[in-house]
């Protein structure tokens, strides 16, 4: 289980992210939703250990992991879909995917049937360029690319940017089909709320660094979470 506890972040004097505490669980999705710029992209750095958190603890399986570089969480089965997708315009879909193999042992150097299964299009382009992909299956190569890893914590970070409806509900069903294994815990960034709210089974809702709602979706109602959205 993710752990994070009271967590502060700063860039220089200007504080990001306020005593922010966030729990996921195998076989669940854990969505983070708030407005462009009230920390929910800092908070997913600093979980992977892309940004130095200040203050508060971040804990993986039993262990805290605050002090570790983004590789050694990498290997305790931490991956990340980040905002933007981030693949490797020039390399092919298949070399993309294996760019996953980095933080594995060499016996799990192969890419799981699961993910041409979760997404079959990426199996039939897999010597096309990724720069050559419409967005939406860039974006389900992200996806893939991180599940290579075979991880335990998968973050999504605005998932549904930039894509066409079709694909959206693709990756709607493949992130239902990794909650249904129950053995990976999910967390969800998003600003599209019919998207995320549908998939939540916990919700917090980040204002200016700070959790102003978080808790398990059924004791949560749904008007008043649109509503902290929209001020």
């Amino acid at each position: 289980m993710l752990d994070c506890t009271n967590l502060d972040l700063h860039y220089g004097a200007a504080q990001a992210l306020k005593k922010v505490a966030l729990k996921a669980q195998p076989g669940k999705v854990t969505c983070v939703m708030g407005r462009n710029g009230v920390g929910k992209t800092s908070l997913m750095r600093a979980i992977i250990g892309q940004e130095k958190i200040t203050g508060g603890d971040i804990t993986w399986e039993g262990t805290s992991i605050s002090s570790m570089r983004p590789h050694e969480r990498a290997r305790r089965g931490l991956a990340i879909v980040p905002q933007g997708r981030e693949i490797f315009p020039l390399l092919t879909v298949k070399e993309n995917l294996e760019t996953g193999f980095a933080p594995l042992a060499r016996k799990d150097r192969y890419i799981p049937r699961e993910i041409f299964d979760l997404f079959p299009v990426l199996e039939s382009m897999l010597g096309r360029r990724g720069g050559d992909l419409s967005g939406g299956q860039q974006q389900q190569l992200a996806i893939g690319r991180a599940l290579v890893t075979r991880p335990r914590l998968l973050i999504l970070d605005e998932p549904t940017e930039g894509i066409q409806p079709s694909i959206i509900k693709d990756i709607g069903r493949a992130i239902e089909v990794l909650r249904a294994k129950g053995d990976i815990a999910i967390v969800l960034v998003e600003q599209y709320f019919e998207f995320a709210w549908a998939l939540a089974d916990e919700v917090m809702v980040l204002d200016r660094g700070e959790a102003v709602i978080a808790g398990p979706k059924a004791d949560l109602v749904e008007t008043e979470v649109q509503k902290k959205l929209s001020v």
